[in-house]
């Protein structure tokens, strides 16, 4: 639940009754006069004793009491700098305030008319974003969420629709992802997304193992199959769209809400957090709402490949040879790609509607985290001026992702002498290149892109987001839908 907010298009007054206060100023070397700072006299003693140059704040927020007892935050936005560091440079002023618990924060936003405009979809989208507290299963948690926000310098005669549209999409991605395993498991998972999906008017259909025997989506069956319970369902919400509709878009997100590795069995240091395994589903639902409360003119279908990897007597394991929706034979090599085996049916049920594009999100592969770290996430796509609009949106929404190759010689890698493809490599090395290399076998030549995201959580944050869980992607897909 987003916190309210109350608009004012006047600047703050320091005889207002408040607790907390952020000040975001544009860069500047000097003090101005025509727009004077609030707390102006205590930041300038906080900055001397820091001995600190005034257009550091565009770098380094600082915090400090006024005399009225409330904390203050400063910050510069520099206009000149990325969106990642402009995001990065107001959420940990936010973070000064919200270290505190408060229910209520101020925010005053200070410059130009066009400097205020940017200011404030920034400052709210983070203090939105940040202020609600993610699931806990503490008797007494360490924070509760922000009830209300308040802004004065600017107002939004959109009442920030489309950052509102974001936040709570970013915050499902994050709420759902956090969820113990033994909480969210496939079947809970789907009765929450039954429950959304109602309320939100998106038609629900789900693909029960039942029904994927008959079709003959034996890549998904492979992995559902080692689950005691077959709770394991590929999910399906269409979006109509409430304008006039621009593009047919296909979601396609990893919902894999436990991954042990099946028969190649991780060690504990590699399994610890494999309840986040189905992030690039939830990120896909993200995605959705936020298009949805945004009323983007978009046609969206969602598909979710929901299931857990299990070792059993059932589970599949190296050497089978399994034959995939679309017909592929796929030679297993390691049970431990699981998510690229349910992904390839869900991609081939996507392909078959014949939509304008497919982005697909997953937690795939180890060697992307290699490749990147946790700062960026990896895509690929079909369509090289495609790959240069994913990187134009990163830039511009602040969520950064780095363009990988999928040339038609390290599929060689994937060569089988006994199927049509092998699932993976044995070494693993450049695993994230084959891994989409073997996905795009699924597609057809449908514009597609696929995310691998080594950026689904990130120690003290990322851009925008402050929690370690950053529901990467939601902004990302937006931001590139919207002006692709």
């Amino acid at each position: 639940m987003l916190a309210t907010l109350t608009q004012n298009s006047s600047p703050f007054d320091l005889t207002i009754n408040a607790s907390h206060l952020l000040v975001v100023l544009p860069k500047q070397e000097k003090f101005s006069k025509k727009q004077p700072t609030p707390g102006e006299e205590t930041l300038k003693n906080t900055l001397k004793r820091r001995n600190m140059a005034l257009n550091k704040l565009c770098e380094e927020p600082v915090s400090a009491d006024l005399e009225n007892g409330i904390l203050c935050s400063w910050v510069m936005i520099d206009t000149h700098k990325s969106v990642f560091d402009q995001q990065t440079a107001v959420r940990k002023a936010i973070q000064q305030l919200l270290s505190e618990n408060p229910i209520e924060i101020h925010l005053d936003i200070l410059g130009n008319s066009n400097q205020k405009r940017h200011f404030a979809e920034i400052a709210v989208y983070i203090a939105w974003v940040n202020g609600a507290a993610l699931p806990v299963r503490k008797n007494q948690p360490e924070r509760h969420s922000l009830t209300h926000i308040h802004l004065y310098g600017y107002k939004d005669e959109g009442n920030f629709t489309l950052q509102r549209a974001l936040a709570e999409g970013n915050l499902l991605a994050r709420g759902l992802t956090v969820l113990p395993p033994n909480e969210l498991t496939p079947e809970t998972y789907r009765e929450q997304i039954k429950k959304l999906s109602k309320n939100e008017g998106w038609a629900y259909q789900e693909y029960p193992l039942s029904k994927l025997k008959k079709i003959g989506a034996g890549a998904f069956i492979a992995v559902a199959q080692g689950s005691a319970i077959e709770d394991a369902a590929i999910v399906h919400l269409h979006y109509p769209g409430k304008r006039q509709i621009k593009k047919h878009i296909s979601l396609v997100g990893k919902g894999i809400c436990f991954d042990t590795g099946g028969h190649n069995l991780k060690p504990p240091r590699h399994m610890q957090g494999m309840h986040e395994d189905m992030n690039g589903s939830a990120v896909a639902l993200g995605i959705l709402l936020a298009a949805t409360r945004a009323e983007l003119p978009f046609e969206i279908d969602c598909w979710l490949a929901i299931a857990q990897n299990h070792i059993s007597p059932h589970a599949y394991k190296q050497n089978d040879v399994i034959t995939a929706l679309n017909g592929l034979t796929i030679e297993i090599v390691h049970t431990d790609a699981e998510g690229r085996m349910v992904l390839a049916d869900t991609l081939t049920l996507a392909e078959k509607q014949k939509p304008d594009i497919i982005i697909d999100f997953a937690t795939l592969t180890g060697s992307m985290h290699t490749a990147l770290g946790s700062r960026y996430c990896g895509i690929f796509s079909n369509q090289e001026s495609l790959a240069l609009k994913a990187v134009t949106a990163g830039k511009k929404s602040g969520e950064r992702v780095c363009a990988f190759p999928m040339d038609s010689d390290y599929a060689e890698s994937l060569d089988s002498e006994i199927a049509d493809i092998k699932q993976c490599a044995i070494g693993g090395e450049f695993d994230h290149i084959l891994a989409a290399c073997f996905l795009h076998k699924f597609v057809k030549d449908t514009p597609w892109i696929h995310m691998d995201l080594s950026a689904s959580s990130h120690k003290d944050g990322l851009g925008a987001v402050g929690s370690e869980v950053t529901g990467f992607g939601v902004s990302w897909a937006i931001e590139l839908l919207t002006h692709r």
